[in-house]
This record gives structure tokens, sequence and C-alpha cells, in this order.
């Protein structure tokens, strides 16, 4: 090892003459040698609040300080620019109203309206820096494509606001678009769902939101409704169709009601009190697996969905059918008391060794809102009950 000895005029020098907008380096003497840490240039851009790297709130940096982005007139395109400027391909959603956390500090950028292409979010127009009319409830945030993006996945693009647009669906390493023929609005609440939407509110076809561009992948969509992926309806075949992109399809998604990380539901049961367990993490309904999955793992969902706790049962084996796309907890272990199933012990988040053969299921014991119901029309059923 070299050790490099100088003397401190050197290091005042070099410290005066790294000044500007480009990069202040700092340097460190160690008992090896030189270190060399590059401190933040303006305009690099970090995911802060996300559960994993890949996403999270949008912050910038700018006159010695990191700040947020205001999502007023956000859209796919500027989300595309700063994933890409953080080394990932693309962005296949973004959120809207602080979806990651309220930020703290200045709110650097509103307005922002990019054309897709540029390298960094610095080079998109916007009114200034510091200039716009935000709080830091609007805090946009983003979910950026990686490596791993499941083949399925969908996204909304084309518009202004996260709850609708154009239907993409990632297959084959790439995002494609989806064919209007014979949609309809089951399909538009299987997309809406599939995203973290309670439903759908319509769906507009002829590429309301603008036509998109690369492969159509899906065409006669025909969903009944009760899917948990569009990629699970049937359909002509991937990149089978007759279509242009002037017949791109879109959907407009219900806002209210709408689901957080962590939220669980039954899907796949005959009633509403039992189904398969699957669990809502960034931005996608997944299933839970059936290992170490006991009756205190099923109390806490059923406390959750707001049922009883009383004698709920747990079914391994896939017992309410085979769930797609990802498993995002197994080796769950609750004490029972917990008031969400993602407060209980469990693997991170999508690591597991399990198929989907071994979804696991809840059979919830549904009195308890029998009696709130009864509870609020009449209270005599109550006494009877």
């Amino acid at each position: 090892t070299h050790v490099i000895r100088s003397s401190p005029a050197f290091w005042r020098n070099t410290l005066s003459e790294t000044k500007g907008d480009i990069a202040m380096y700092y340097w460190v003497v160690s008992l090896f040698g030189v270190l060399a840490v590059s401190a933040q240039n303006t305009g690099d851009v970090r995911l802060r609040g996300g559960e994993t790297t890949n996403q999270g709130r949008v912050e910038i940096y700018y006159s010695g300080e990191w700040g947020t982005v205001c999502d007023d007139s956000w859209d796919l395109y500027n989300s595309n620019v700063v994933c890409r400027q953080l080394g990932y391909s693309s962005a296949f959603l973004y959120h809207t109203r602080a979806y990651y956390g309220q930020g703290v500090g200045r709110i650097w950028m509103d307005e922002v309206d990019c054309s897709g292409t540029e390298s960094g979010l610095r080079y998109c127009s916007f009114p200034g820096w510091g200039v716009g009319d935000c709080s830091h409830s609007k805090d946009v945030g983003v979910y950026c494509t990686t490596s791993s993006t499941i083949s399925g996945t969908v996204r909304l693009a084309g518009s202004t606001t996260s709850n609708e647009g154009r239907v993409e669906v990632y297959y084959s390493g790439q995002w494609g678009t989806v064919c209007d023929d014979g949609w309809d609005v089951d399909n538009a609440r299987v997309v809406c769902r599939q995203l973290g939407y309670p439903g759908a509110t319509t769906f507009r076809a002829n590429a309301y939101y603008g036509q998109g561009t690369g492969n159509i992948w899906m065409d006669d969509v025909n969903c009944d409704g009760s899917e948990t992926a569009l990629s699970s309806c049937p359909f002509s075949g991937w990149d089978v169709s007759d279509c242009s992109h002037s017949e791109d399809v879109g959907v407009v998604c219900s806002t209210s009601g709408t689901v957080s990380d962590g939220d669980v539901r039954l899907v796949g049961g005959s009633s509403s009190y039992e189904g398969r367990v699957e669990v809502y993490h960034s931005g996608v309904w997944g299933t839970v697996c059936d290992d170490e999955f006991d009756n205190n793992e099923a109390e806490v969902v059923c406390r959750q969905l707001g049922y009883s706790t009383s004698q709920p049962k747990a079914r391994g084996g896939a017992y309410y059918g085979q769930g797609s796309g990802t498993i995002w907890l197994d080796n769950v272990n609750c004490y029972g008391s917990e008031s969400r199933l993602s407060h209980c012990n469990h693997n991170v988040w999508g690591s597991n060794d399990c198929g989907h053969g071994e979804d696991v299921g809840v059979e919830c014991n549904d009195i308890s809102k029998i009696l709130n119901f009864a509870s609020a029309f009449d209270s005599t059923l109550v006494h009877a009950l």
C-alpha cells in the first residue's frame, strides 16, 4: 500500500478549486492514503420512504440541500426520466399525494413537464427552483422498473393523474399496450384492482390517452371480473392482435377507499369472510405462503379485516385456488394480538421458497360484522342474537 503525503497548502488549494455547480470533493486522509468522496451535484435525484430502493418519494438536490417535487401535472414521462437518471430502465407507475410520506424542507420543483428523453429531471421544463404553490402533502413518488419486474405487471400511462391512463402491460422484458377490442368494465375492474384501487369508474377506447409505442401485447381480453391480474383473463395470446395503437385502451380507476401498503383481502372463497390471503405491497397484490402459518396468523388476518377473531381457520395448500404474481410473505409468525399481518415477524418482502401451490387461505367467523350491522339498524336483533 502506498501512503500519499502532501502539505496542508495542497489540500487548501484543492478545496478552493472545487467550487461551483459541478461537484465538491472532500479529501479525507487516512492511514492508508487518500479517499475522495464526491458530494452531491445540483440536479441529483434520490428516492426516499419506499420499501425497496427502486421506489419512493422523489427528492432532488439544489443549492446545497435536498428537497421534494410537487405532483402537479406529474406523469409517466417525468417518472421515466427520474428512473433512468437513477440507472433503472423505466418507471412502471408513480404515486401522488405523498404516498411515500411527506418530505421536509424545500419543495424545489413544481409543474414539471418532461418529454421523456431528458437525461435528468433538472433538464425538464418547470417554473424555476423553489417556485410553486404546493405543500408536502403533494410530494410525488415513483416506482421504477427493475430486472425482476414480473411479466403481467400493469401500469397506466398518458395522464396527469395516477388513477387513470392508457393500460400498459409488461411482458418479455418490454412494456406494451392493450387493444380495446371487446374491452368492458369487467376488464377495467381487474386492471384497477391489480394496481391497488378498489374498482374502475369507466374505460376509454380509441387511444383516448394517446397512442402508445412498441408491441400491442394483448387483444380480445375477456375477464369475468374476479381475476387478480389482467394476464389471468382469457385473451388472444401475447402479441397476437389485429390492432393498431389507435385502439389502445385506457381506464379510470376509483380512488375512494384506495388500499394501503400491508392491506389484506380474501379471494376465491364462497363468501366474503373466507378465501386465499392476499397482501398489498409496493403497488401490487400478492399471496402468502402457508409455511408456519397457523390459526394465530389467521386470527390477525380476520382482525385486520374487521371480522371476529373467534375460531379462525388457516387453510394451506392453495385450498382456495392458486394465486398469481408475487408471493409477498413467507414464514409469518404472529403472536395473535397484532392489528395487521405485516406487523408480524416474516421474511423480507418477496423472499420465499414457495410456489403458488402453497398459497394460504383463511376462514373467519363473520359474526362481528353481523352484530355491527344489526347494531346500526336494529338493536333488538343484537339482543336476540
